[in-house]
C-alpha cells in the first residue's frame, strides 16, 4: 500500500518511540487521523512545551520546570537519605509505591564498557561534588540487578566505602534482570524495606 508522504513521515517519528515498531507506528498515525484538528494541535503544542521547558533538576537530576524539582524543595523529605536510582522513571515508580521518604539522585544511565558508556558520561560526579556531606546518614543504591546496575553499584560502592555514610542496596528478592519501573508497589515497598546495608 502507498502511502502519502506525510503519512509515512509521522510513521517515522512514532518509530523513533522504544518498543514502537512499524505495525504499531502505523496505527498511531491512524489513531491521530481520528482526533479532532484541536486535539491534534493540543497534542503538539505539549511535545514542543514539554521538550522546551522540561529540564534537569541541578541538585538530583529529576524531571523540573524549575532549576530545583519539587522534591528536593519539599521541606518535608528527609534529605539525610540520598535514592539512587538510574532514570527518572525510576523516580515515579518509588513515589507511586508511596513508602519512600528520602531524596533522589538520577544517574542518567548506566555504567556500561560494551556500550561506551563511562563514569563520566552519566550523573556521577555531581553526587560526590557536594551531595554527600556531614548531614547525609544513608545511600541507598537502587539499581536493576542486570550486569550494567551491578558494574554500577560496584563502582558507587567503592566511591563510597571512606564515607562515614550507611550503604544499603535494595533486597535481592528483585528478580533478576527486571527493571526498577515494572515492579509493582508491593516488591518495591518490600525491597526498600529489606536493603542490605554494605558499609
Amino acid at each position: 500500500m502507498i502511502y502519502p508522504k506525510e503519512f509515512l513521515d509521522l510513521v517515522e517519528c512514532f518509530e523513533l518511540l522504544p518498543g514502537v515498531g512499524n505495525r504499531s507506528a502505523e496505527r498511531f498515525v491512524y489513531a491521530i487521523d481520528n482526533l479532532s484538528e484541536k486535539e491534534v494541535f493540543n497534542f503538539a503544542e505539549n511535545l514542543k512545551k514539554f521538550k522546551k521547558n522540561i529540564k534537569r533538576c541541578v541538585i538530583c537530576g529529576y524531571y523540573s520546570s524549575n532549576d530545583i524539582c519539587d522534591i528536593c524543595q519539599d521541606k518535608s523529605r528527609d534529605k539525610s537519605t540520598i535514592c539512587i536510582v538510574e532514570d527518572s522513571k525510576s523516580v515515579v515508580t518509588f513515589e507511586k509505591a508511596g513508602n519512600y521518604k528520602g531524596v533522589y539522585h538520577v544517574l542518567g544511565g548506566l555504567i556500561s564498557p560494551i556500550d561506551d558508556v563511562n563514569p563520566d558520561d552519566i550523573n556521577i560526579n555531581s553526587l560526590f561534588n557536594g551531595r554527600i556531606n556531614e548531614n547525609i546518614k544513608e545511600i541507598i543504591i537502587a539499581l536493576a540487578p542486570s550486569i550494567e546496575g551491578e558494574t554500577t553499584s560496584l563502582y558507587l560502592q567503592k566511591l563510597l566505602i571512606n564515607k562515614k555514610i550507611k550503604v544499603s542496596r535494595l533486597s535481592y528478592g528483585l528478580p533478576i534482570g527486571s527493571n526498577i519501573e515494572y515492579l509493582d508497589p508491593i516488591t518495591l515497598t518490600k525491597a526498600i524495606d529489606d536493603r542490605k546495608f554494605i558499609s
